[in-house]
């Protein structure tokens, strides 16, 4: 009998323990970090090789970019290091940087690292991007830096300029990536030139937007939202509705919290177009 009673007990500890693991398994699901990204550059140093991945090529505007850090002694990819970015624009009479945000880990547990740059201008015959990352794994830093190739984009997903209250600002076009007709998210960053080397978000104004298609009478569509942010030093959200396909321009006015515009123009009587605006034909 005390034979029976210790073998019951034994098998209700090992469905137990599988039952607990099943569970662990289904609370745990893999995590791919480089879903819907691949691989645009790789560069090395003596000690390791940078992967960057990003959802399509790099180019003028906000760019989502992944890091992976592979051993070039073990081929392993690195886990625990803090990383850091520094892109610069090479032109002939200056160099500047551009707004970027941190570098931060996909998933605790992954080899992936991950953070946004706004190149706002676009390469050309003399004049040059570059990509310095730092890192350190252990405590032991270490740096890499390959030129970036950031070619002009075809929409108009960046806008550089000085606002009526003489600050350099720059507004750019993040998601959504595939536009669609329907009630789309749309994110935007918008940044300030400190100096020449730090761009950092500005906080609490609003980007009023205006969604138009000049081939068809320059109609509008409902229920859109301006832009607005949800917390200091993020990106700003609102909602772009796309009543059909073709070529959008979406108009802009930028707002401080004050409501003070300091670049664009409503849409109303002889303007039909803001001078601050993004577009797209999907």
């Amino acid at each position: 009998m005390k034979t029976q009673l210790k073998n019951i007990f034994a098998v209700l500890i090992m469905a137990f323990a599988l039952t607990s693991c099943s569970k662990d398994e289904e609370a745990t699901p893999i995590v791919d970090e480089l879903a819907d990204v691949s691989k645009f550059k790789e560069f090395t140093n003596a000690t390791h090789t940078l992967e960057l991945y990003s959802h399509s090529s790099v180019e003028q505007g906000y760019n989502e970019i992944k890091i992976r850090i592979k051993d070039n002694a073990t081929n392993a990819y690195v886990k625990n290091a803090i990383v850091s970015w520094t892109p610069l624009m090479h032109m002939t009479m200056m160099t500047h940087s551009c707004p970027k945000s941190s570098v931060e880990k996909v998933s605790p547990d992954g080899t992936v690292y991950e953070g946004y740059i706004v190149f706002q201008m676009a390469q050309n015959s003399t004049e040059y991007w570059d990509l310095k990352i730092d890192y350190t794994i252990n405590g032991t830093p270490y740096t890499a830096t390959s030129i970036i190739d950031v070619p002009a984009s075809i929409d108009r997903k960046v806008n550089s300029f000085t606002g009526t209250d003489g600050v350099k600002y720059i507004v750019a076009y993040a998601e959504p990536h595939h536009p669609k007709v329907a009630l789309n998210e749309l994110v935007v960053g918008i940044f300030k030139m400190q100096d020449m080397m730090n761009f950092p978000v500005v906080d609490g104004y609003t980007l009023k937007i205006d969604p138009r298609m000049p081939s068809m009478g320059n109609h509008s569509s409902p229920n859109n939202i301006n832009a607005t942010q949800s917390a200091a030093g993020d990106l700003y959200k609102g909602t772009m509705s796309l009543t059909m396909t073709g070529y959008w321009k979406i108009n802009l006015q930028l707002a401080k919290p004050d409501g003070t515009i300091v670049k664009g123009e409503e849409i109303a009587g002889t303007v039909t177009a803001s001078s601050l605006y993004f577009d797209f034909e999907f």
